[in-house]
C-alpha cells in the first residue's frame, strides 16, 4: 500500500516515528515491573479490557450506528485483536518469565524483517537497496546495544522456551501491522481501535481463565490497578494510536522501523529507571539506528 506523505505534512510522520516508541517502549517497564505483581496473561487481558472500557463511551454512538459494517468487519476485527492484543499482548510477558531481556530484544527486532517480507510477497509493497541498507544498519545498532559491544555474546547466544514465545510475538506484530493497513475499514481510527481492543480481550479471556485456575491467581489490589492502568494508557492507547497514524503516512514496512527506535528508548528507560549504566556501545548502537532510519526514510520522500 502506498504511504500518504505529502509535501504539506512531509515532516510530521517522521516526528511521529520518533515520538511513538517513547510510549511503545514503556511496555518494557510493564514487562520488568508489572509481571512481579500481575500474572502475564491476566495483565494482558485486563489491560485490553480496560482500554475498551476507557474508549467505548467516546465512540459508542459511531459503533452503534455502523452495525452493518461491524458485521462485515467482525472477523477482521477479531483477527487484528487476536494478533495485536492477544499474541503481542501476552507472549512478551510470558517470555519474560523464562528468558532474558537481551534475548527478547534480539528476537523482537526480527519483526520489521517479517513486516517487509510479508508486505513484498502478499501486498506488493516496494523495497529497494536504500531501505535494505537502512534495515541492516538498524539491526546492527540494536545488536550492538543488546550484546554490549561484545561479539562473543552473539556467538554464544542460546535459545530458551521463552524465546519461542518472543518469536511468536514478533511474527504476530508483523501480521498485525500488515493487515491493519491493508484491510480497509469503515470505522474511524479510534473506533476501530476500540473494537480491536474488545476482540483482543475476548481472545485472551479463555487463556486468562486457564491461568487463573491452574497457574497463577491475580491479586486485585493497588499494584494491580496501577499496572493495568499504566499498561492500558501508555503502551496501549497512546502507542497503538500513534503507530496507526505512522502507518497511515509511511506504510507498514517503514513504520516497522519504530521497533529499532523502540530498542534505543528501552535502553534509556533502563538507564533512568533501573540504574543501568550508559556505556560507549549505547552511543554506537544509537548512531547506527538513526542512520538506518534516515536511509530508509529517503525512499518515500
Amino acid at each position: 500500500m502506498k504511504p500518504s506523505v505529502t509535501k504539506k505534512n512531509s515532516y510530521y510522520p517522521y516526528i511521529l516515528l520518533f515520538i511513538q516508541p517513547i510510549f511503545m517502549a514503556s511496555n518494557i517497564i510493564v514487562a520488568r515491573g508489572g509481571v512481579e505483581y500481575v500474572p502475564p496473561v491476566s495483565l494482558a487481558f485486563w489491560r485490553w479490557l480496560t482500554v475498551f472500557i476507557i474508549l467505548m463511551p467516546f465512540f459508542f454512538n459511531e459503533i452503534i450506528s455502523k452495525k452493518e459494517q461491524f458485521k462485515k468487519e467482525s472477523f477482521q476485527l477479531f483477527f487484528l485483536g487476536l494478533m495485536g492484543c492477544g499474541v503481542c499482548g501476552a507472549f512478551p510477558f510470558i517470555a519474560g518469565m523464562s528468558t532474558t531481556m537481551a534475548n527478547m530484544g534480539i528476537i523482537y527486532t526480527s519483526s520489521p524483517i517479517f513486516i517487509i517480507l510479508l508486505s513484498v510477497f502478499f501486498f506488493k509493497d516496494e523495497i529497494n537497496f536504500s531501505r535494505i541498507i537502512g534495515l541492516i544498519l538498524c539491526l546492527s545498532g540494536v545488536l550492538i546495544i543488546i550484546c554490549k559491544g561484545d561479539i562473543a555474546y552473539l556467538l554464544n547466544f542460546t535459545f530458551t522456551s521463552g524465546d519461542l514465545w518472543m518469536l511468536g510475538a514478533a511474527i504476530g506484530w508483523a501480521v498485525y501491522s500488515i493487515l491493519l493497513i491493508n484491510w480497509k475499514s469503515n470505522f474511524s481510527l479510534m473506533s476501530r481501535f476500540t473494537l480491536i481492543a474488545f476482540f483482543g480481550a475476548i481472545s485472551l479471556f479463555p487463556f486468562y481463565i486457564i491461568e487463573e485456575f491452574y497457574f497463577f491467581n491475580t491479586e486485585f489490589n493497588n499494584n494491580f490497578l496501577f499496572w493495568i492502568l499504566f499498561a492500558a494508557i501508555s503502551p496501549g492507547i497512546i502507542a497503538f494510536t500513534l503507530y496507526t497514524k505512522v502507518q497511515k503516512y509511511v506504510g507498514a514496512s517503514f513504520a516497522g522501523f519504530t521497533l529499532y527506535i523502540f530498542s534505543i528508548y528501552s535502553a534509556i528507560y533502563g538507564i533512568i529507571l533501573f540504574d543501568e549504566p550508559l556505556l560507549f556501545f549505547h552511543y554506537y548502537g544509537a548512531a547506527f539506528v538513526f542512520l538506518g532510519v534516515y536511509l530508509a526514510r529517503k525512499v518515500i520522500r
